[in-house]
């Protein structure tokens, strides 16, 4: 009985996942992998510790989806972080759970999970054919038969298309995988970047490229309105900002900005002091160190780049002694301490986006074995469709668990 020959474009973690789950469960697999390494977005995955997954219960996982996380609970429910997990103990591989229930290999090398994938699918037998870009998919409207490489015919029953996003294009991730979709019928959702940094309008950040403040409440402002408030850490980058609470709500400005829609930024430095704590707190400053210059005093209570900011953003001479500081400007510091603002004009390029958003419309994929329902025996994963998260390892789960039905999936039929 000859074996079900099963095509895999894409060495990312869904493909590296389906093509092994595929060739465990019977089927001849070829990996086609347009790179000359495989799992390049892998190794560079948190910032090469690699975050695989996290210790999220499933509710909470999905809902770290937003609006995409009720297409993945059958994904989720097939292979979740458990065994994810138990994959990687059987390779002998450990992972260890930190702060915020994120999982990294013990070792923190991505590039030893990458290693890890490739040794795998070679003890399966998977054939891997690396700088093999796909440039079509042979089908003849109805059912899918194989796919080309330039000139080159690969046959095949079953294909999964498995060739990423967006970002990061130097990782393979270059969108053409979108192409494809497209022409074996899909909707592409409008692919936008995700978990980017934000970039205010020009001069706002002066001097403050570097600094990194926790434990602070960001809140974002659309049109003058608040929609969202978040508290955590923020970093300050060369004309942009980032860190975690940045990036978690950066698809949610990214889609404002392209409405058109007035985006700002506030930052409570000092949220766990309301207005009259904080009040006390500067008066009593001010009243024991009454006869030094207002920067010297100030750095008390804020990073150094961020008196400068707040001395010229209230138009205080950074020399004024504090005993000539009257209520009047206690109040104009106070406040911008309670409330740095700023106006956000646009965001970073979708290459330097941890993650792109849009892909596939998952209403044209069946959830319980990720099968196209525009064309017979092809299969779509990982960040190709329309699916995304918060940072945290929720997207390598998704990609892995994706990967995992559609190799079951299709090596089954």
């Amino acid at each position: 009985m000859n074996k079900l020959k099963i095509i895999v474009i894409g060495g990312g973690a869904s493909g590296l996942m389906a093509a092994g789950t595929a060739a465990e469960h019977g089927a001849e697999v070829i990996l086609l992998e347009k790179m000359e390494r495989l799992a390049e977005k892998i190794r560079i995955s948190g910032k090469g510790r690699c975050n695989l997954t996290n210790h999220a219960e499933l509710p909470d996982f999905i809902n770290h989806f937003g609006s995409s996380g009720k297409f993945l609970r059958q994904p989720f429910n097939r292979f979740f972080r458990d065994d994810l997990i138990t994959f990687f103990h059987e390779k002998g591989f450990e992972l260890v759970c930190e702060r915020g229930g994120r999982y990294f290999p013990r070792n923190g090398n991505g590039t030893d999970v990458a290693n890890l994938f490739e040794r795998w699918l070679n003890e399966l037998g998977v054939k891997i054919l690396k700088g093999h870009s796909v440039t079509g998919l042979k089908h003849d409207g109805n059912e899918i038969s194989g796919v080309y490489c330039r000139d080159n015919l690969h046959r095949g029953e079953v294909v999964i298309l498995a060739a990423g996003g967006a970002s990061y294009p130097r990782t393979g991730s270059s969108g053409a995988g979108y192409q494809l979709a497209e022409e074996a019928g899909h909707t592409i959702v409008p692919v936008r970047p995700s978990l980017v940094p934000l970039v205010p309008v020009s001069g706002t950040l002066s001097g403050l490229a570097g600094l990194d403040l926790k434990n602070v409440t960001v809140r974002i402002y659309v049109n003058g309105k608040r929609k969202k408030q978040l508290h955590g850490e923020v970093a300050f980058m060369k004309s942009a900002i980032g860190g975690p609470v940045i990036l978690t709500e950066s698809l949610f400005v990214v889609d404002c900005l392209r409405r058109k829609e007035q985006v700002e930024i506030g930052i409570d430095l000092k949220p766990a002091l309301d207005q009259k704590k904080l009040d006390n707190r500067l008066i009593r400053e001010f009243q024991n160190r009454h006869q030094e210059p207002a920067a010297s005093v100030l750095r008390a209570l804020l990073p150094a780049p961020l008196v400068t900011a707040c001395l010229q953003q209230v138009g205080l001479d950074p020399t004024t002694q504090v005993r000539e500081i009257d209520s009047k400007m206690r109040a104009k510091i106070r406040t911008w301490m309670k409330d740095y603002r700023f106006k956000i004009e646009g965001f970073r390029d979708i290459a330097k986006a941890m993650i792109s958003a849009g892909g596939v419309d998952t209403r044209e994929i069946d959830p319980n074995s990720m099968q196209s329902k525009c064309l017979k025996g092809l299969y779509l994963t990982g960040e190709l469709i329309d699916i995304q998260a918060d940072t945290g390892g929720f997207n390598l789960q998704a990609a892995f668990s994706t990967g995992f039905l559609a190799g079951f999936s299709a090596a089954k039929g």
